[in-house]
């Protein structure tokens, strides 16, 4: 068994090469497998086993990516807007998620929004005054990772908000929504539902690989330490701002491959564009996509047995 101390050291010239891919725990890139499925062997090649599992999904997500590319091209010819909203407990999938659907993308009329913690300045403004000049133009995608909805989940439970600040939140968010609809933006609200051992295991990889430690935060912790609290306000939340003309999307994300290939099939499946692949491609897993409405009722039966609630 190798030295977890050495799991990550550069390999020198003379250890033998497959020893040390191995020691190094390095992960194929992404359409590696696909790529590579029919290739022969030959001198100076080296075979890598892949599950065919992964293979289907990398093929799916090619189709996939291709509908986006379509979308996208048609929102051009038209000037249609888009705004994502990813939400979602730490570590539950959502930027990865969102690099699969950007990945092909025209990134002049791509825009991922991950905003810092506010400044000074813009903790004395309108609450909403930082994210609406992120709002989409036409012809333009805007895929917010993490967005206002800060106020409903992480502000109140880490106590950077007041409870009053929280309660109007609630009651003005929907009304913004509505507007932004109405003006024709469409609109698409996720919450990527993650279980709190999942998640464990997710912030214990980020600890090991060094490619993943820019994800550390100081709040990891916090997040397994207060997953009842995140429960009762995410609960809160789908109840106030779950609403016709803007309701939630739940991904089921346990499973991140299968969290991003239904999330994409529910964007494509909910926009028209030219030459779009039939209805039943873009046929979502119940188990994955649950609506906010069955997201509530789910809740409501189980609030009081926070052991049940999905995350």
């Amino acid at each position: 068994m190798a030295n977890k101390k050495n799991k990550n050291k550069p390999c020198k010239k003379k250890d033998n090469d497959q020893k040390c891919i191995s020691s190094l725990n390095l992960k194929l890139l992404e359409g590696t497998a696909l790529k590579n499925v029919s290739r022969q062997e030959g001198k100076g090649k080296t075979a890598v086993f892949v599950k065919n599992w992964h293979l289907q999904y990398e093929q799916e997500l090619k189709y996939l990516q291709i509908e986006l590319m379509k979308l996208q091209q048609h929102m051009q010819r038209t000037g249609d807007r888009m705004l994502m909203i990813f939400e979602g407990r730490d570590a539950a999938g959502k930027g990865g998620t969102i690099k699969r659907i950007t990945a092909n993308l025209n990134p002049r009329n791509t825009r991922v929004v991950a905003l810092t913690k506010p400044n000074e300045t813009e903790i004395s403004q309108w609450y909403f005054q930082r994210y609406t000049p992120h709002l989409p133009s036409a012809g333009e995608m805007v895929l917010f990772d993490r967005s206002w909805y800060n106020r409903a989940m992480v502000e109140p439970v880490m106590h950077f908000c007041t409870d009053e600040q929280n309660k109007r939140f609630l009651k003005d968010v929907p009304m913004l929504e509505e507007m932004l609809v109405k003006d024709g933006i469409h609109l698409f609200k996720f919450y990527f539902s993650v279980s709190k051992d999942v998640q464990k295991e997710r912030f214990d990889s980020r600890k090991e690989d060094p490619l993943k430690q820019y994800k550390l935060s100081p709040v990891d912790n916090l997040a397994q330490q207060y997953w009842n609290e995140y429960s009762v306000r995410k609960f809160q939340m789908l109840s106030e701002t779950n609403r016709t003309m803007s309701p939630w999307t739940i991904i089921r994300s346990d499973v991140k491959k299968s969290a991003r290939i239904n999330c994409i099939k529910h964007i494509l499946a909910n926009m028209e564009y030219e030459n779009k692949r039939s209805a039943e491609d873009l046929i979502c897993d119940p188990e994955i996509v649950v609506s906010g409405i069955d997201e509530l009722q789910h809740m409501q039966e189980n609030i009081m047995n926070p052991s049940k609630l999905h995350g």
